[in-house]
């Protein structure tokens, strides 16, 4: 085993590091998720209960992975296990960075063909397939889309490709320079169809739903929903914040720019909001859950907008964007968990890790095109897994990740020796405490909430 490509690579900057991490955080679920369950769930109420969140379980949480990437400086497994050899405790340890590598691989193996809806989406828009669309037309369109293994099959193949070229090109001129443009280009395309919804929408209602204040709607179940948002939003326990953090130079202040982070985040799922809901209020839509918000309601509106074509190939593309960074960070803890491991190259390891990932992703392609082998029909508590995506997306998401997370907060907040951990935060004692009560009470509390949750307890 040898740790030579996550021991020599560090990002140029703090801002590449921030812009990096913010591509990891900054995906799909931050531009159909957030916006819908702020507004079912008491608008500004929810969005006070969710920064507070935020701030004290997924930053603090965030510090810790990368705490233990810039410290152990390898791939998440072997940087957790040099990590429990230098705190001299069991060696078992090493499951919290092997579980979240596992768990981030899984999800992007299905994540994949949902950014591949995106790509397809885009390509169509730009052809003029938006223009004059109606409900039984875009329904029929969609439904045409999920149901065909080729078109998935097709779309799949350009994202990963796309992610085994980034990553590929080396640490410096594949994934750094790829998210320090792609990044900043997102956030302009963001920008720009959230001034136009404004504009040709209705704003004002917009806003009332996303932020106006009702407490009574917010009831303990949606407490709990912001909960595990402020915690799944920031790519936290899938192994991407350890490998991102194996590349933080010893200067860098990981207290301050994992809270840049955690804004940025933030306000970048606040103006997809911004962007998605005036347009949805100001055509009369109902904004509806998941993806069928942005695939089945929203072209309805950009099929009557001036200029259909362009503004709904802008959308389409800025959402591509958004998963492609998303996805290229998701695979980097295997690449270089391949280098590691067999000393490969580069080029060996990106292209051994994006060929299993397009393989295990052909079981969410079918598993949507109703081929009979995606049918496994599991019941895991009691939740029922008809094919291999939902049994996929389940255990990754509901079972892997706050798992992940759980380990992650116990191994940094009880396990490591404190020494290592204040010498990584580098910060003043008070500062060190609230983190270290963070990590060590609070975080495993809430994550034990949401599997509590999950189990049908509360």
């Amino acid at each position: 085993m040898t740790t030579k490509a996550p021991t020599n690579n560090r990002w140029s900057s703090n801002f590449s590091f921030v812009i990096a991490a913010t591509a990891a955080a900054v995906g799909l679920g931050n531009i159909w998720k957030f916006p819908y369950i702020v507004g079912q769930n008491g608008g500004g109420a929810f969005v006070l209960v969710y920064l507070l969140f935020i701030f004290l379980i997924g930053v603090p949480v965030l510090m810790a992975e990368v705490l233990m990437g810039r410290r152990g400086r390898a791939s998440p497994g072997y940087a957790v296990r040099k990590l429990a050899k230098e705190s001299q405790v069991h060696s078992s340890w090493q499951i919290t960075g092997w579980l979240g590598m596992f768990a981030g691989f899984m999800i992007l193996s299905f994540y994949a063909v949902i950014a591949g809806w995106s790509l397809s989406y885009m390509v169509k828009a730009a052809r003029g397939t938006f223009v004059g669309i109606n409900e039984a037309g875009i329904s029929k369109l969609f439904g045409s889309m999920v149901s065909s293994s080729s078109e998935l099959m097709l779309y799949t193949t350009l994202i990963i490709v796309g992610t085994v070229v980034v990553v590929g090109k080396g640490f410096k001129s594949g994934l750094e320079r790829s998210v320090t443009f792609l990044v900043p280009l997102l956030l302009v395309l963001l920008i720009i169809i959230a001034i136009y919804a404004a504009k040709i929408g209705d704003f004002d209602a917009a806003v009332s739903f996303l932020f106006k204040p009702d407490f009574g709607s917010l009831t303990k179940q949606g407490i709990l929903l912001a909960l595990g948002q402020s915690f799944f939003t920031l790519s936290l326990a899938s192994g991407v914040m350890i490998i991102y953090g194996a590349y933080v130079p010893k200067e860098t202040s990981i207290i301050t720019t994992s809270i840049w982070i955690g804004i940025a985040d933030t306000v970048a799922a606040v103006v997809a909001g911004l962007a998605i809901f005036p347009i949805v209020f100001g055509y009369g839509l109902q904004p509806a859950e998941g993806p069928g918000l942005i695939f089945q309601t929203l072209p309805i509106a950009f099929s009557a907008m001036p200029a259909t074509s362009l503004v709904a190939t802008i959308f389409f593309l800025m959402l591509s964007l958004a998963a492609f960074t998303s996805a290229i960070a998701m695979i980097e803890a295997s690449v270089a968990f391949v280098e590691d491991k067999f000393n490969a190259t580069r080029w060996t390891a990106a292209i051994v890790s994006g060929f299993t990932l397009w393989l295990v992703g052909l079981g969410t392609i079918y598993s949507f095109s109703g081929a009979n082998w995606a049918k496994i029909d599991w019941v895991i508590f009691g939740e029922q897994l008809p094919t291999i995506f939902d049994a996929i997306n389940h255990i990754a998401s509901n079972i892997l990740l706050p798992l992940g997370g759980l380990l992650a907060a116990i191994f940094t907040g009880w396990v490591m020796k404190k020494k290592f951990t204040q010498e990584e935060l580098n910060t003043s004692p008070l500062a060190y405490f609230v983190w270290q009560v963070c990590v060590r009470y609070l975080a495993p509390v809430a994550i034990i909430a949401i599997f509590l949750q999950l189990l049908g307890f509360i």
